[in-house]
């Protein structure tokens, strides 16, 4: 199955060179954790409309639950948290498709290699995240690829057995908090929904 998020890690790219908020995608990590909580903000990157599951192409970007006391650490914040927050939201529609529940997610690319986005993410979901020691795994793919064509490798299973495990991030996140979050993701998507429309 395939769920697409028509903005994910783009949206850190977006608060860096239209936002001018970080100099570096790196840099969101250590602003997420100089904050003890997302202060109430939540982030929805619909700038392009709302991908799976929702499939609203009138949807646009929202920042909601600003407060004289929003510091642009919260709003970099909400913008990694929704990243994860679309990821349960594709994580709850394939096992409601397919009835098999998931307890474990693979994870690679550039954002994998945010700490704070990786904890959240297992916090948010309920379920263990597990990081590769080759977080390009496109790339590898593809070399994988050109190997088994070459011959270069025999099958698949031989494959497989190259796939290093670098870090497990288990939930520690009480089910208020985690219910309390999601509820507030939900209240934003909401807000968000049929924009262009209106």
């Amino acid at each position: 199955m395939e769920g697409s998020v028509f903005i994910g890690g783009a949206v850190i790219q977006w608060l860096r060179d239209e936002m001018g908020l970080l100099k570096s995608s790196g840099e969101s990590e250590e602003m997420c954790l100089n904050v003890k909580d997302n202060g109430g903000v939540y982030f929805v990157p619909a700038f392009t409309g709302l991908g799976a599951p929702y499939w609203d192409m009138y949807a646009r970007g929202a920042i909601l639950g600003l407060t004289r006391g929003t510091k642009k650490e919260h709003i970099v914040r909400a913008a990694v948290e929704s990243m994860a927050f679309q990821t349960k939201d594709l994580l709850e529609a394939i096992q409601e498709e397919t009835g098999l529940m998931i307890n474990a997610l693979k994870v690679d690319g550039g954002a994998s290699l945010n700490r704070f986005l990786m904890q959240f993410q297992a916090d948010i979901s309920g379920i263990s995240i597990r990081r590769p020691v080759i977080s390009e795994t496109t790339a590898l793919g593809a070399a994988c690829l050109a190997g088994l064509s070459t011959g270069f490798w025999q099958d698949l299973e031989q494959l497989r057995q190259g796939w290093r495990l670098e870090r497990v991030f288990t939930p520690q996140m009480g089910e208020k908090q985690r219910r309390l979050l999601l509820q507030g993701w939900q209240r934003a998507v909401k807000r968000s929904q049929g924009w262009q429309q209106e």
